[in-house]
């Protein structure tokens, strides 16, 4: 037994994204500025929210909380990644790989329960205005912002401490650059079918379900805007729609990628491709799309930079 938990415990290699030719110097400096990017975007995000008493609604308060979600993705898989690359090792200890697995499943779970309740909550404004106030309340918010990140603590937990308690061995390379589940499991010893399928069926539930959930959100925001006589009020409720539907569709259509593919269709590139989306493309882009799209969100901006220059 002892000798197991010594090998088990020992460190795993992490392949990582880029080797030393001048290319990849190029793309690994392009991928820190990426980086940086989304921090910054989303860090100004959360602080617009706070700072800006308009913005004190249910709507915004989760857009804070998706915000936060894309904060520690970015924070959770890039620094050790850009740690390695540049001090020259690889490795990553079995501790340090097991609650970076937690966190990376842990958010991004919590993130797809998050987007179809923000689905709810675009649902709620346009088809029922009047009603808004009652159904989309400051209580509901935080209730919807509790259920994201218990529901995504959840799930990480049991997959984590399942797939940390098995026996790894051979040359426990992970080819990626973070310890992201596809790429664990494959180090594992013994055969372990029965567990992978159900990890499979659960990824496919924790997309699926919120997905038929915001399908089904705007199925009936489409029907309300069709009967909609207006064209202005028309206009109005696409651009309430459009900021949160294209976050959706790049989040989704990452991870759909990433985890819906058969076994025996991967490739560790592919995975890589998939992983650099929804873990740094994806984040990056979400404040920068609330941000330029999003009328209050940038006059808040507008307000705080006038603040900044007259003191």
């Amino acid at each position: 037994m002892w000798r197991w938990n010594q090998t088990s415990l020992e460190d795993f290699i992490l392949q990582g994204l880029f080797d030393d030719s001048f290319n990849h110097h190029c793309l690994f400096l392009f991928t820190m500025l990426v980086f940086l990017t989304a921090v910054s975007g989303n860090s100004l995000t959360i602080l617009l929210i706070c700072y800006d008493s308009r913005l004190h609604t249910p709507m915004y308060f989760l857009l804070s909380q998706l915000s936060l979600m894309d904060l520690m993705h970015v924070l959770t898989t890039v620094p050790k990644m850009a740690t390695n690359y540049l001090s020259g090792k690889k490795s990553i200890s079995f501790v340090g790989c097991g609650v970076q697995h937690f966190l990376y499943l842990f958010v991004g779970s919590a993130e797809c329960v998050l987007l179809a309740l923000m689905s709810y909550d675009r649902y709620v404004a346009i088809c029922h205005p009047l009603h808004y106030t009652v159904l989309m309340s400051t209580r509901v918010g935080v209730m919807m912002a509790v259920m994201s990140w218990l529901s995504g603590s959840v799930h990480s937990l049991i997959h984590t401490a399942i797939l940390m308690s098995y026996g790894f061995c051979g040359s426990r390379v992970i080819h990626h650059f973070y310890c992201e589940f596809p790429a664990v499991v494959k180090l594992v010893c013994g055969d372990i079918t029965a567990y992978e399928n159900i990890a499979y069926i659960s990824s496919v539930t924790l997309l699926l379900l919120p997905i038929i959930l915001v399908s089904t959100s705007y199925g009936f925001i489409l029907h309300s805007v069709i009967q909609m006589r207006s064209v202005g009020s028309k206009k109005n409720a696409f651009a309430t729609c459009s900021s949160h539907l294209m976050v959706v569709s790049l989040w989704f259509g990452a991870c759909i990628f990433s985890y819906m593919r058969p076994r025996s269709q991967r490739t560790p590139l592919q995975d890589k491709v998939g992983s650099v989306f929804y873990s740094i493309v994806t984040p990056t882009l979400n404040p920068l799309i609330y941000t330029l799209r999003n009328k209050d969100v940038a006059k808040a901006l507008k307000k705080l930079l006038r603040r900044d220059i007259l003191t």
